[in-house]
């Protein structure tokens, strides 16, 4: 008796639609997180701190940057302190649970973030974070 070989019937799934939709889902999460980076991608050395916090993403946030020569920069302009003042009452105003990010360069003068700290609790900002880096860890765009 002669077989003929036709133990070629298992199943075959095909996975390149699966794979296909794992690369898109991929590039969608690597444009999103680019999102919103312009403020984190200043040039601001910043101190080390050995307890840093994770880099808070709350909606509407403020990130305020001030950099080596004292400079305050919101949303890439350099604004004045009296002008910072007005857009935080603004946005006070607006949302009594304002959160703002303070980065200030670990070469500026302690006393350019103070003056911004100041403005912040004057204007109604209970608890500024202050941005650090964590120790052992490579700083981005250095």
């Amino acid at each position: 008796m002669i077989r003929s070989d036709d133990s070629d019937t298992s199943v075959h799934m095909d996975l390149t639609p699966i794979i296909d939709m794992v690369f898109l889902l991929l590039i969608f999460f690597l444009v999103a997180t680019t999102f919103q980076q312009t403020e984190r991608e200043m040039k601001i050395a910043l101190p080390a701190a050995s307890s840093a916090g994770p880099i808070s993403s709350a909606l509407r946030e403020l990130i305020i940057n001030i950099d080596v020569e004292g400079r305050i920069i919101l949303n890439g302009l350099t604004v004045h302190p009296d002008e910072l003042r007005s857009i935080i009452n603004d946005a006070v105003s607006q949302n009594a649970d304002q959160k703002v990010t303070i980065r200030g360069d670990q070469a500026t003068s302690y006393a350019n973030i103070v003056r911004v700290l100041d403005i912040c609790k004057g204007a109604g900002i209970q608890e500024p974070y202050l941005d650090t880096v964590v120790l052992g860890t490579p700083r981005s765009g250095s």
